[in-house]
């Protein structure tokens, strides 16, 4: 599941690249970035996981035109029109990022490394950034090859596999 969410990162990210020729930065594990704003979230959910039944929805939220936020959320939100300071081709966005989403789930089983390199590349967050979660708080040093965040900590490195961090950028 984790790395289904990284793959949905890597292609939502390439397709707002392809449509609007922005090149946003991904965060751990969800998050499309413009500088330290968000542009698109991600959220992947199980439903009858390890049953003949289950399914992986990935729900998908990108910010395309310039809205009034309000001034807690205005700092850390941007829109892809609002970076761009003009219009997007909606249906051509909605064509890009659909396809390269499609691109990345469906190569996701034979080649989940390049997922990971991608994702790796795309993510300056994944290194040296401060994070803080149940009352602990260390440096981010990456991601390991099942997409959990590494954390090293004063009592050496923790793998998150989910769960609210605080990005102390």
């Amino acid at each position: 599941m984790s790395l289904l969410t990284l793959a949905a990162g890597v292609g939502i990210r390439e397709g707002i690249a392809a449509a609007s020729g922005l090149a946003p930065d991904l965060k751990w594990p969800n998050d499309v970035l413009v500088g330290r704003r968000k542009l698109a979230g991600i959220l992947a959910e199980g439903l009858a996981i390890g049953t003949s039944h289950q399914a992986i929805v990935i729900g998908v939220g990108i910010n395309v035109r310039p809205a009034a936020y309000p001034p807690e959320v205005a700092a850390r939100a941007t829109s892809i029109e609002g970076e761009l300071g003009r219009g997007v081709d909606r249906d051509a966005l909605f064509e890009a990022v659909l396809d390269a989403l499609w691109r990345r789930l469906a190569t996701l089983e034979d080649s989940p490394g390049d997922i990971l390199r991608a994702w790796r590349a795309a993510s300056p967050t994944a290194r040296g950034a401060r994070v803080a979660w149940d009352g602990r708080s260390g440096l981010t040093s990456g991601i390991d090859d099942s997409g959990a965040l590494l954390v090293t900590t004063p009592s050496g490195v923790e793998r998150i596999i989910a769960g609210e961090l605080n990005w102390n950028l």
